[in-house]
């Protein structure tokens, strides 16, 4: 792994990683690959709605596609580990192994014809997240991390970026749910107003994994989002660690599936970004 160690009680414990992870990674990749392929089959017209139950169902079509595939899969590949039911969910997992999945990514952009939208299959070992597979079906990448190997896109290694100025920095962040609360909604506004003070560019949209590719693959510095569900976040949390890159809470402290607030930089700007988002 290249650059800062990164401020997380979810870094990786290398000591833990077996040759068989290594060998899994490349299973759960063609899992997702497949998955996306799927998914692929169904996109190109907006799926019209004219209410919100109606658009519920367009989403669990998507899901349920893509689930008819992933989950026999992962269950072979890995038959003692559990499934997390609701991708929407947060908090600390029990202990064991678990698959964290998030069938279409960014599904409300699928529908909608756009093409920021991606397949995520995560295996997390006692909390901690020990793989991941991203795949970006209309482009083809795959984005894969594994504790300790590295982050990798279609085999290429990743790093995050060199950038050390904030003001030079283009930045993202994510609306998490279409639902928060107030006090959610109001923080989200007032930290994009201060990273429109602060940063270069900003950047807003849906879904967080997309945002934490590019941090991970330096091509934007750093990302952050209030609330957000495991899925949310967990693979890309994995991919910039192993890029070289910092995570944290919004305010610097170790960041776990429990706290409020995530952010994701090069090491360069972590501490600025804090500043900014701390204000």
């Amino acid at each position: 792994m290249s650059g800062t160690p990164p401020t997380t009680d979810l870094t990786p414990d290398t000591t833990t990683v077996t040759a068989p992870d290594a060998d899994l990674l490349d299973k759960v990749a063609d899992a997702v690959r497949e998955a996306g392929l799927a998914l692929r089959e169904r996109f190109g017209e907006v799926v019209r709605h004219e209410t919100r139950e109606e658009l519920m169902r367009a989403l669990a079509a998507n899901d349920d596609t893509a689930l008819e595939i992933l989950r026999p899969a992962l269950t072979r590949l890995r038959p003692q580990a559990r499934w997390v039911e609701d991708e929407l969910d947060g908090g600390e997992l029990p202990a064991g192994e678990w698959w964290v999945v998030d069938p279409a990514e960014g599904n409300v952009n699928h529908l909608h014809a756009l093409p920021e939208w991606a397949v995520t299959a995560t295996l997390v070992r006692d909390n901690r997240p020990v793989l991941t597979a991203v795949h970006l079906p209309l482009t083809g990448e795959t984005y894969t991390a594994s504790a300790g190997g590295g982050a990798h896109l279609d085999g290429r290694p990743l790093n995050v970026s060199a950038t050390a100025d904030l003001g030079l920095s283009i930045v993202a962040t994510s609306q998490a749910r279409p639902d928060e609360d107030e006090t959610v909604v109001r923080r989200v506004g007032a930290s994009i107003t201060a990273m429109l003070f602060d940063a270069l560019v900003v950047r807003t949209s849906v879904p967080a994994t997309l945002h934490l590719t590019n941090v991970a693959a330096g091509r934007t510095d750093a990302f952050w989002q209030f609330a957000g569900a495991r899925a949310d976040l967990l693979p890309g949390a994995l991919l910039v660690t192993e890029a070289g890159g910092r995570i944290s809470d919004a305010e610097g402290r170790p960041w776990t599936p429990q706290s409020g607030s995530f952010l994701a930089t090069a090491p360069g700007v972590h501490a600025q970004a804090v500043a900014t988002l701390s204000r």
